[in-house]
C-alpha cells in the first residue's frame, strides 16, 4: 500500500493525496492551489499523475482548495465514480460552476491583452461543459453508511463539522490477508459553532492524514465572537466608517449572517445596513436551506420557530453586477460582506481599491489568509498593497477575527488526533503553513501521540502492516 502526497503539504491550499492498494488507486480531494500567481498557473493545470490512471475520487468537502481542480482531472481523462455526502454533492456543483466562470472571464480578459500583443492566447483551466461532466460523476453517500471504492476498500464518511456536507473520510483495507485502515480528517471543523452539529469522533485507524491549520494557535472562546463583533461594528459606525469582510461565501458568510441576524433581533444593534454581495453566496444559502440533516439543535429550534436564521429579512443578499458597483458610491455606514475569503478574486477586490485609502472604514479578516495573498498582505498590514494591478496606500483600518474559525484549533486537533491515532502506525500533517504542521508535530510527540510526519510536496510512503 503506498500513499503520495501531491497538494496541501506544508502549505494550506491544493489538498490532494493519492493511495494505491490491490493494484487500485485513489485519489482523496482534489484542490485547486492559491499562491503566487505563476507558481499556481503551473499547478494547477500540470497534474504530477495522468489523470486517467485514478480509479475513483473522494471528496471531504466543497471548498475550493479540496474540490476545485476536479474539472481539470475530469477534463484530462479521469472518469471514475466521485463520492462525497449529499450537501457537498450539491455545493460542489455550485462552487464549480461559479469557478469554471470566473476561469472564463479571467482568460477572456488576458486573451484581449496577449492578442493585441501578437501572443498566443490561453485556454481557460476548465470550462461549464467540465464541470457538468463532473456533476454526472458526482455519487452521494450519507454520513455513517459503508461504501465500496475500490476492490477490497471500504469508505464511511463521519461529520467533519467545518462546513455544510464536509466529512473526515475512514477508509478500510482488505491486502495480504490483513484489514489495516486509513483516515482523512478533510478539515475538521469546532466544537460549538453555530449552525453545524460538532465533528463526529472517527473509530481507532491504523494511519491518519490530518490536517493542521491551526497546529500551533488557540481561538478565543466562540462565546466571545458576537461582542467584539458588535464593538467593532459600533466602533466603526461611530466614526463615519463601513465595515468590509471578506468571506469564503461557503460556511463563513453564513455564520456572519446568522450572527448578524442574532444581533439585530435581540437589540444589541440597530437594523443596521448589511449587504452580502456574492452570488456565489446567494447560492451556496440556498444550498444550506436544503440540508437541514446537518443542523445543530440550536438551529433546529430557530426553523422549528418559523423564524430565519439566514437574515433575507434583515440581510441584503446581491447577485447583480450594477448593484454591486453601487455599494462604491455609499457614504452611509453599513456592512459589506464579499467573496472572496483572502482577497485573491471576486467583488470584495473592487470594494477593498475603492475603501483601502479611507482611515475610517474597518476591514475586518474573519478566515485564515495564505502566504502570498492579499488578504495576509492585509494581516501583516502594508502600507502598500496592490489590489487589480494598482497600489493603493493602506489607511483602513484591519482588525483580525479568529473566532470565526470553522477549523479545529491546536487543543481541538490534538484532542481529535489523540482519540483516534494515540497508538496509530502513522500521523501525516497536512494543509498547515510548515510553522503550524511542525509545531503540531512537537506537540503530538510531547504527548507520545504517534509516529508523525511532516510530508513533503511529492514525498511516498509504503505503509506496510507487520
Amino acid at each position: 500500500m503506498k500513499l503520495r502526497f501531491y497538494g496541501a503539504v506544508r502549505t494550506v491550499t491544493g489538498s490532494m493525496h493519492w493511495l494505491e492498494v490491490n493494484g487500485r488507486r485513489i485519489l482523496l480531494d482534489c484542490g485547486l492551489f492559491q499562491g503566487r500567481r505563476k507558481e499556481a498557473f503551473e499547478r494547477n493545470r500540470q497534474m504530477p499523475f495522468r489523470p486517467r490512471d485514478i480509479d475513483v475520487l473522494v471528496l471531504s468537502h466543497a471548498h475550493i482548495d479540496h474540490c476545485g481542480n476536479v474539472p481539470s482531472l475530469v477534463r484530462q481523462g479521469f472518469r471514475g465514480p466521485i463520492y462525497a455526502t449529499p450537501a457537498t454533492c450539491d455545493l460542489a456543483a455550485v462552487l464549480l460552476r461559479d469557478a469554471a466562470h470566473i476561469q472564463e472571464q479571467d482568460v477572456e480578459f488576458v486573451n484581449r491583452i496577449r492578442k493585441r500583443e501578437g501572443r498566443k492566447p490561453f485556454e481557460p483551466l476548465y470550462v461549464q461543459g467540465d464541470v457538468e461532466r463532473v456533476e454526472r460523476q458526482l455519487q452521494a453517500v450519507d454520513y455513517g453508511r459503508a461504501f465500496e471504492v475500490a476492490s477490497g476498500v471500504t469508505a464511511s464518511f463521519f461529520d467533519a463539522g467545518h462546513i455544510l456536507g464536509s466529512a473526515s473520510v475512514r477508509l478500510e483495507i482488505r491486502e495480504n490477508g490483513h484489514a489495516p485502515s486509513l483516515g482523512f480528517t478533510g478539515d475538521l471543523g469546532r466544537r460549538g459553532l453555530p449552525i453545524l452539529r460538532d465533528p463526529s469522533p472517527m473509530p481507532p485507524v491504523d494511519w491518519l492524514i490530518s490536517e493542521s491549520t491551526y497546529g500551533n494557535r488557540l481561538h478565543p472562546p466562540v462565546e466571545d465572537m458576537e461582542g467584539r463583533l458588535e464593538a467593532l461594528v459600533k466602533e466603526t459606525f461611530g466614526r463615519g466608517g463601513l465595515v468590509l469582510i471578506p468571506a469564503f461565501s461557503v460556511g463563513r458568510t453564513q455564520n456572519l449572517v446568522y450572527s448578524f441576524h442574532r444581533l439585530i433581533r435581540s437589540g444589541r444593534l440597530p437594523s443596521i445596513p448589511v449587504f452580502v454581495d456574492s452570488p456565489l453566496a446567494v447560492n451556496a444559502t440556498e444550498v444550506f436551506s436544503k440540508h437541514p440533516e446537518c443542523y445543530d439543535q440550536e438551529m433546529r429550534a430557530i426553523l422549528g420557530r418559523g423564524d430565519d436564521p439566514f437574515g433575507r429579512g434583515l440581510v441584503t443578499y446581491i447577485r447583480e453586477v450594477e448593484a454591486s458597483k453601487a455599494l462604491n458610491e455609499r457614504k452611509q455606514p453599513c456592512v459589506i460582506v464579499a467573496a472572496s475569503g483572502m482577497c485573491e478574486a471576486g467583488r470584495i477586490l473592487h470594494h477593498l481599491k475603492h475603501r483601502v485609502e479611507d482611515e475610517r472604514n474597518l476591514v475586518l479578516i474573519v478566515g485564515y489568509q495564505a502566504e502570498h495573498t492579499l488578504g495576509k498582505r492585509l494581516v501583516l498590514r502594508l502600507p502598500f498593497v496592490k489590489i487589480l494591478g494598482h497600489e493603493y496606500r493602506l489607511k483602513a483600518r484591519v482588525e483580525v477575527m479568529n473566532g470565526y474559525s470553522a477549523h479545529a484549533d491546536r487543543d481541538g486537533l490534538i484532542e481529535f488526533i489523540g482519540a483516534c491515532a494515540g497508538a496509530s502506525r502513522g500521523i501525516f500533517l497536512v494543509h498547515g503553513d510548515e510553522g503550524q504542521s511542525l509545531a503540531l508535530e512537537q506537540h503530538l510527540e510531547a504527548r507520545h501521540i504517534g509516529p508523525v510526519d511532516v510530508p513533503h510536496y511529492g514525498q511516498e510512503f509504503e505503509l506496510v502492516i507487520p
